[in-house]
């Protein structure tokens, strides 16, 4: 092995340390307790050699919600591909996205509602919000009929985004979301 290929591969080992430390920082204490300094200490670098892989904080959330899209989107990807009909593939990937939102509040937090300096909707977004988003858009494609299947599937998204984000906020009870959950699914999927 070269000495390029070595550094090479710490190098993008001291980057995943970094975003480990941020992602279970932020779950346990929250997204405010993740500072520069904070990290360099959890991982035992200094911070010129944190800002040497990242230039701030904001660039790190960034390469966190970067890592949660695409674990979401194994999430929705296995739930599309549990069930056959598109009506239950739709309820699946919708619970499963609620439950993502759910069980990893800082993680969703940094993809969907701190400020983080990501291209969303270009042509320049990195590959793993595109692939979210894709499994949203091929479960809402076969429901779609006359309406344009990209519409609609922002539509939908949205709609799960805000029950995710008025339940946890505390701004709609837990206790009607599965049927908040269920009528918003409903309205989507053919009745029958």
């Amino acid at each position: 092995m070269s000495i390029q290929t070595r550094r090479e591969r710490e190098r993008a080992e001291r980057e995943r340390l970094i975003v480990t430390a941020a992602r279970e920082l932020a779950e346990s204490e929250g997204w405010d307790a993740v500072t520069t300094r904070r990290l360099a200490a959890e991982i035992e670098y200094s911070q010129p050699v944190l800002y040497s892989h990242f230039k701030g904080k904001d660039a790190i959330m960034a390469a966190v919600a970067v890592q949660g899209f695409a674990e979401l989107a194994a999430e929705l990807r296995a739930a599309r591909a549990s069930v056959s009909d598109p009506g239950a593939a739709l309820a699946a990937v919708g619970a499963a996205y609620a439950e993502f939102g759910e069980r990893r509040p800082a993680l969703y937090d940094a993809m969907f509602t701190h400020a983080v300096d990501l291209p969303f909707a270009t042509p320049e977004a990195p590959p793993a919000l595109w692939d979210a988003f894709g499994e949203l858009h091929r479960t809402i494609e076969p429901l779609a009929g006359d309406d344009d299947p990209g519409i609609l599937t922002e539509t939908f998204w949205s709609g799960l985004h805000g029950l995710v984000t008025l339940m946890r906020s505390g701004r709609l009870p837990r206790e009607g979301h599965d049927r908040r959950l269920a009528l918003l699914i409903g309205h989507f999927a053919p009745r029958g």
